[in-house]
């Protein structure tokens, strides 16, 4: 090796800017630093282990399970070791790495999860916030300590399979999500449709996660969960490979504590970087928080969250620091997600030097996340010997309800640049919790829009530039004690103010061929919908029926946060007697049914009446699915 002298000066000077470099960081990372780039850290035996002298086969079709296990077993049992693979791709169901052994997937492995759940043992674990049976993982470290998972090659999730058992292949067409929607129970299906996912470290300690890559997970990715002193470092996740899979979340920390994960690079269809504490009236009994957790310089791409606080959060979440991310063309940037029913306190955290370009929301903090998804409740007409614990489980009430507010407090962000944004700033929290003490500083933002504050208090905003086309300040509604940003004009143009249409005025405007039977249009965006089409949420919608024939048209609308898109079924059947909608949210819907006479009645309607003038029916109905009838 080539030495190098350097002058006494110049030692000087890199000892005086390690000391500065040192000083400027948090003792939360000077501490999690001192644990995991210290030599020591899970250290393994110098001992390789070849899977091949097991009998494992890499050809992509011999299941090289058994094989791959009984070379892990090997080192554990010689006192620790590290298992290594020829190259090739090796078809596997669930391997359990032991207590100081390394799993090193070198480059040009591949370990292949099976398609089938008889190859993943059913364990007790936690599953989106409730404690659970659940199929294993591909690797697992279960209650073990000083475990490596290393290498340059490749867990392949294989989550195909695990996507079209969910919603059916296109999406949205079937699966267990289409049958539980029809049963009123949507919010079930992700815990009854057991999806396997890639990495899961459980009740361990001292473990590190280094430089592999993971693709195609069936369901969350790396899930670190009652864990201690966990390093994820170079962790690359590519998920939308072959297609979107549902809640493929990228790293997940989960009630573990001393936690640090730096430099991944992360592409998925949920949240990229998420932290989690436990769910409604389980996670409240569990009690476990999320704490001393530092996220640094990753990249995220395709997916719901840069960085994401929840939606889980009733065990709490305190002493986090999140740094050095760049969110490119993700859909959210910072992310906050909790409910009504879900409680805990979310305080002392700290987000800084961070980038977002192309982030539609950088900064969206939703209180009350999802509803169709986070308030369970078993319908009355599902039989008793149906009921799954589970479900008794999550929908179990949180006595007393004030225990259910989750709180966020004491929370800043600091030295932040987006570019390109849709709405700048957005907040929704609780009269009784509102989200508070919030300190913005060095945060520069151009977006088209301001954006909106509910039940927010006491946000100080030091050096904080907003940049918009309208000009307009962040509207406040039930806020108390909000310093608005400095804000920048971008654009002369002014926005037209929508005037409301009359249903002459929105018959006028619909675009329609001469068969049209059904044409539903959305009032709030002046938009006429025909079959596939896509709109935004509205709390009302107007269903006009032209004609007495049979007929079906779908359209779809955003779910939860607006990332996922749910059919609504609009059918005449019975000869245009009968009108029928399939949806997953609640809207007040107004049919305009053309009829030369009045209807002896109208039944399953809130309410109706007979024009004679204009020869038509005005029937209202509140609900996500129902039938009315014409008679």
């Amino acid at each position: 090796m080539k030495k190098v002298f350097y002058s006494l000066p110049v030692i000087f000077l890199l000892v005086l800017f390690a000391s500065c470099t040192q000083e400027n960081e948090s003792q939360l990372v000077q501490r999690l630093e001192g644990i995991f780039y210290d030599e020591s850290f899970a250290q393994v035996p110098d001992k390789e282990f070849n899977v091949a002298d097991y009998g494992a086969v890499a050809d992509e079709k011999t299941l090289a399970t058994e094989g791959i296990q009984k070379t892990i077993d090997a080192a554990a049992e010689a006192g620790g070791g590290k298992v290594i693979f020829p190259t090739g791709t090796y078809l596997s169901g669930a391997l359990f790495v032991k207590s100081n052994v390394e799993l090193n997937i070198g480059e040009g492995v591949v370990i292949q999860a099976i398609q089938d759940n008889d190859h993943y043992p059913r364990l007790w674990t936690r599953i989106a916030g409730i404690e659970m049976k659940w199929p294993a993982a591909l690797i697992n470290v279960y209650d073990e300590s000083n475990v490596r998972i290393t290498g340059k090659g490749v867990i392949d999730g294989n989550g195909k399979y695990w996507w079209d058992k969910f919603w059916g292949d296109p999406k949205y067409t079937g699966g267990m999500w289409g049958e539980y929607k029809e049963k009123g129970i949507r919010w079930a299906v992700d815990y009854d449709c057991e999806r396997v996912r890639p990495v899961v470290i459980w009740e361990s300690e001292d473990v590190l996660l280094k430089d592999f890559t993971v693709k195609r997970a069936g369901f969350w990715t790396v899930s670190l969960t009652y864990s201690t002193r966990v390093h994820v470092d170079g962790v690359v996740v590519r998920n939308n490979i072959g297609g979107h899979g549902p809640s493929s979340d990228g790293i997940d920390t989960d009630s573990s504590k001393d936690i640090l994960v730096e430099n991944c690079d992360i592409d998925c269809n949920d949240d990229n970087l998420c932290i989690k504490a436990g769910k409604d009236a389980d996670g409240l009994r569990v009690n476990q928080p999320a704490e001393n957790i530092v996220y640094r310089n990753c990249i995220t791409r395709a997916g719901h969250g840069l960085i994401t606080l929840g939606s889980e959060t009733s065990g709490g979440m305190r002493n986090i620091e999140v740094y050095g991310l760049e969110a490119i063309g993700t859909n959210i940037g910072i992310r906050f997600k909790s409910a009504k029913v879900r409680g805990g306190v979310i305080e002392n955290i700290s987000f800084h030097d961070m980038k977002m370009k192309d982030v539609a929301n950088p900064f969206h903090f939703e209180l009350n996340w999802y509803p169709e998804y986070s308030y369970c409740t078993i319908p009355v007409n599902i039989p008793e010997e149906e009921i799954k614990d589970r479900w008794r489980v999550l929908s179990q009430r949180v006595e007393p309800e004030e225990k259910g507010i989750p709180e966020f407090k004491n929370i800043s962000l600091s030295n932040i640049k987006v570019e390109n944004a849709q709405r700048a700033f957005y907040a929704n929290a609780y009269p009784e919790k509102p989200i508070h003490d919030i300190h913005w500083k060095d945060v520069s933002v151009e977006a088209k829009e301001s954006g909106k504050l509910t039940y927010a208090s006491n946000w100080t905003m030091e050096n904080v530039l907003l940049k918009t086309e309208t000009g307009r300040p962040i509207e406040l509604q039930d806020c108390e004690n909000i310093e608005q940003p400095e804000i920048v004009k971008t654009s002369e143009s002014q926005p037209q103010e929508q005037e409301e249409l009359s249903l002459d005025q929105q018959m006028g405007a619909i675009n329609r061929n001469a068969d049209a039977v059904i044409i539903p249009v959305n009032p709030e965006a002046n938009q006429a919908l025909t079959n596939g089409d896509t709109t935004d949420f509205s709390e009302t919608m107007n269903i006009y029926i032209l004609k007495a024939e049979n007929a079906t048209l779908s359209y779809y609308e955003p779910l939860g946060d607006g990332f996922y898109q749910t059919p609504v079924e609009v059918s005449v059947i019975n000869v245009g007697a009968t009108f029928e909608i399939k949806g997953q949210k609640e809207h007040v819907y107004s049919f305009i049914v053309s009829r030369d006479e009045k209807p002896e009645n109208v039944t399953g309607a809130d309410d109706w009446e007979f024009n004679a003038d204009q020869k038509k029916v005005l029937i209202q109905k509140k609900g996500k699915s129902f039938k009315i009838q014409i008679n």
